[in-house]
C-alpha cells in the first residue's frame, strides 16, 4: 500500500536506520534496578536491541539530573555494545497546580536538557499525565496471560478529581504551550529531541476527574496542534501506536497520522503497542494479535526514513513473568523480524 494522503507517494526505499529499543518497561532485577547494570543490558543486547532509553537518572543536590551518573550509566551502556539514546522524563511540571511550582521544575527540566546534550543523550521522552493513565479492566489472554484494559464508565461525572484538581483545556493548554516556548529552544541548542507521548487514554470527555486532557476529543487534532505550538525538529513525538489507537473510532485512521508525522520528521521514537478495540474500549494485546496493521506501519517508517526506537510497549502479563521478560524478548524479536521484512523487501 502506498499512502498519497499527504503529498506525493511515498517511495519504497530501505531503512537501516530504524532499531529496535528497550525502555524502562521491562528491566532485569525490577522495576528499580540499575538499568545500566551488566544483566540488563546484556539481557536487552541478546534479545537484538542496541538502543535504551533509561528512566531518569538520579538527581543532584538541586533536583537536576546528576550529570556524574549519566556518564556512568554511558559508560556502563557502552561497554557492553549498547548505546543510551533517550532518557524518560517525569511528568512532575504539568501537574503542579501553582504557577510558581512549575517554574521551579522547569527550570529543573531546563538543566536537565543541557546535562543530556552533553552527555551525548539524543532524545527525551516524557508523558503529560495531570490524571493517572487509566485502566479499570483485566481479560484473560492466550496461554493463560492477562490482558489490561478500559471502557469509559457509564457514571464517570462522578469519579473524583485527582490532586492536580481542576484542569480546564485553556489551562492545560496555556502549560503546554509555556514549556514548549522554554524548553525547545534550549534542547534545539542541546542536540535533544523532545519526544511526547499522547495521554493514556485520548478522547476522554472534558472534565474527566477533572481535566479536560490535551489529546481530547480529537487525538489527530491535538497532535497537529501541539506540534504546530513551536514548530521545530526538536518538538516532536514518542508516538504510542496503542494510545494513539485507543483514541480512535476506526483504529485503521492510525495509517495517516503515522504518515503525517514520520513526514516531518517527528517521530523520534515509537512504542508498538497493539490492542483490540478503539475509542473507549479497548484492551492491550500481544503485537501479533490487535487490530492495527503492524506491517503497514512499519512501511511507512521505512519509506519516511524514521531512525530511532521501535520499542515493545505495555506487554500481556503473566504469574510466571512476573518481570515481563519474556514478554518483552517476544516483543524484540517481533519488531525485529517486521523491520528485517520490510528492508528486505525494497532493494
Amino acid at each position: 500500500m502506498i499512502l498519497r494522503r499527504f503529498g506525493t507517494a511515498l517511495a519504497p526505499k530501505r531503512n537501516t536506520l530504524m532499531h529496535v529499543g528497550g525502555d524502562y518497561h521491562s528491566v532485569v532485577g525490577g522495576s528499580n534496578a540499575d538499568m545500566s547494570s551488566k544483566a540488563n543490558v546484556e539481557y536487552n543486547v541478546r534479545h537484538g536491541v542496541k538502543h535504551l532509553t533509561i528512566r531518569a537518572p538520579k538527581t543532584d543536590a538541586n533536583g537536576s539530573w546528576d550529570p556524574a551518573e549519566l556518564r556512568r550509566m554511558k559508560e556502563n551502556c557502552e561497554r557492553l555494545g549498547m548505546t543510551l539514546e533517550a532518557i524518560r522524563m517525569e511528568p512532575t511540571y504539568i501537574t503542579q497546580s501553582t504557577q510558581d511550582a512549575r517554574e521551579r521544575e522547569l527550570d529543573k527540566v531546563l538543566v536537565n536538557v543541557k546535562r543530556a546534550g552533553e552527555a551525548g543523550v539524543k532524545v527525551i521522552t516524557y508523558h503529560w499525565t495531570v490524571i493517572p493513565i487509566r485502566r479499570n479492566r483485566k481479560t484473560p489472554g492466550r496461554g493463560g496471560s492477562e490482558y489490561a484494559g478500559f471502557k469509559l464508565e457509564a457514571d464517570w461525572k462522578n469519579l473524583p478529581a485527582t490532586k492536580s484538581g481542576r484542569v480546564t483545556s485553556e489551562e492545560y493548554w496555556n502549560r503546554i504551550t509555556h514549556f514548549l516556548q522554554k524548553v525547545i529552544p534550549v534542547a534545539r541548542e542541546s542536540g535533544v529531541l523532545m519526544a511526547c507521548h499522547p495521554y493514556d487514554p485520548p478522547g476522554l470527555p472534558f472534565g474527566y476527574q477533572g481535566a479536560d486532557n490535551w489529546d481530547s476529543p480529537s487525538i489527530f487534532d491535538a497532535i497537529k496542534r501541539y506540534e504546530k505550538v513551536v514548530d521545530s525538529p526538536n518538538n516532536g513525538f514518542q508516538l504510542c501506536l496503542g494510545t494513539v489507537g485507543e483514541g480512535l473510532k476506526n483504529p485503521a485512521d492510525i495509517l495517516p497520522i503515522v504518515e503525517y508525522l514520520g513526514r516531518k520528521g517527528k517521530i523520534h521514537q515509537i512504542h508498538m503497542r497493539n490492542i483490540k478495540g478503539g475509542l473507549h474500549d479497548f484492551e492491550e494485546v500481544f503485537p501479533d494479535e490487535g487490530v492495527l496493521d503492524f506491517l503497514q506501519i512499519m512501511r511507512i517508517l521505512r519509506d519516511t526514513g524514521f531512525r530511532w526506537s521501535i520499542c515493545p510497549d505495555h506487554m500481556p502479563h503473566h504469574h510466571d513473568d512476573a518481570g515481563g521478560l519474556q514478554a518483552f524478548a517476544f516483543g524484540y524479536g517481533y519488531l525485529g523480524g517486521l523491520i528485517q521484512m520490510v528492508n528486505n523487501e525494497v532493494k
